[in-house]
């Protein structure tokens, strides 16, 4: 009898293009680089010559979840409507429109009013950063302090609202960090100043040198691999993990069959990957079972938690003021991901509108279940070492004087 090996199947995301297309359109597919331009089009054609919208969002306007599961429990030539939403800034205000793809017109439009704005664009926060290398106040702070502004680099952060008399709308606030003789520029930040950009006006609109605090060193702050001498930098020979048979799953359009599971993968510039419709066969029932309708990470939040004026106001919610999808970056074969992995593109919508082709944003492959999953020691017992290793198929326990396994993940 052939021994049966498990596998578990990995989806890797970095934060589509079709491996195989299907003939209609999952109702759930996510919105393809030809329906992104024709959003575009769209929408500058519903607004007056150079009123230059800024895109910070546009994303597939799912249908209802009843209409998407009769759809799927009896799918139609003719698939379920395709619309569009899209989040823009036009003339300082945010616009919430709804675009129909097949009429080829916004349906709804909505000026949002109050608090709040969109998400970030990677231009707006590139053009921000350069603001202070330029600007004259930021040069004699610098100076005043001994720093070589060709070795400052700056970045943006949002700034919340604390019950303050003014509240910030349309603002960051930006930090600079010394980024000499080290790439951790984190550590070696130039404390003491405030910085405030209207992102509209994408101009410096307040500033102040408030102290002159001392700067770290940049010693002992190197941590890449190639860059570290021996010991601290022990080289380590390629290994790669191949399968040498056809992959044991499929892809059609956007959706992965694998074993008895099967769910479809899509993504967002916000949240980056969204799991949908995932089931399980069930061979009592004959039938699949719905595990999960829809997931994804839905915020991760990052409060300092430092009451001091340079940190008070760091409280980032990195998926909806920044975007997971929109700051993935491509996966590397045999780096992040072994070489019989299967991998998927994505698209999303740049400030003007125009579709941006992330490569390798997803990669899909399988490993085996052995491999594994956490361990617990315990020492407290004397002259007895309790070693308990938990993986997908097994359970063991050591009386050995030591249990070690190592598990290196390489990335380049």
């Amino acid at each position: 009898m052939a021994t049966i090996k498990p596998f578990l199947l990995v989806l890797l995301f970095s934060i589509f293009s079709r491996i195989s297309s299907s003939k209609t359109h999952h109702p759930l597919d996510p919105l393809t680089r030809e329906e992104l331009s024709l959003v575009q089009l769209i929408v500058k054609k519903s607004y007056p010559p150079r009123s230059s919208p800024v895109f910070h969002y546009v994303a597939l306007d799912e249908p209802e979840k009843h209409d998407v599961l009769s759809w799927l429990a009896k799918p139609e030539p003719e698939p379920l409507p395709r619309r569009a939403q899209a989040i823009l800034r036009v003339h300082k205000q945010t616009h919430e429109l709804v675009v129909d793809l097949k009429a080829r017109k916004v349906v709804s439009k909505h000026v949002h009013r109050g608090p709040g704005f969109p998400s970030l664009t990677l231009e707006e926060q590139t053009a921000a950063n350069d603001l202070p290398l330029t600007y004259g106040p930021f040069l004699r702070s610098a100076a005043k302090r001994g720093i070589d502004v060709s070795q400052v680099v700056c970045s943006v952060f949002t700034v919340g609202w604390f019950a303050e008399e003014k509240q910030f709308i349309g603002v960051v606030k930006i930090q600079c960090f010394s980024k000499k003789d080290t790439v951790s520029v984190y550590l070696l930040p130039v404390e003491g100043l405030t910085i405030v950009v209207d992102l509209d006006e994408m101009r410096i609109v307040e500033y102040k040198d408030r102290e002159v605090a001392p700067m770290p060193r940049a010693e002992g702050t190197e941590y890449r691999l190639s860059k570290l001498p021996l010991p601290h930098g022990p080289r380590i020979n390629g290994a790669r993990l191949v399968q040498e048979n056809a992959p044991g799953f499929t892809i059609d359009g956007n959706v992965v069959r694998w074993m008895n599971w099967e769910f479809h993968v899509s993504f967002d510039a916000r949240p980056g990957l969204v799991i949908s419709m995932a089931r399980i066969y069930d061979p009592d029932q004959k039938a699949f079972r719905s595990v999960m309708y829809r997931g994804h990470i839905s915020e991760l939040f990052v409060p300092y938690q430092d009451p001091t004026e340079d940190y008070y106001y760091k409280t980032f919610f990195d998926s909806g003021e920044f975007g997971f999808g929109v700051s993935a970056v491509s996966l590397v074969p045999n780096g992040d991901c072994p070489s019989h992995a299967v991998y998927m593109d994505a698209f999303y919508a740049g400030p003007d509108g125009t579709p941006v082709h992330v490569p390798n944003v997803f990669c899909i492959f399988e490993r085996h279940a052995g491999e594994v999953m956490w361990r617990h020691t315990e020492l407290a017992i004397p002259h007895v070492t309790v070693s308990m290793c938990v993986n997908v198929n097994q359970i063991k326990f050591s009386k050995a004087k030591s249990f070690e396994l190592l598990q290196i993940q390489r990335r380049k």
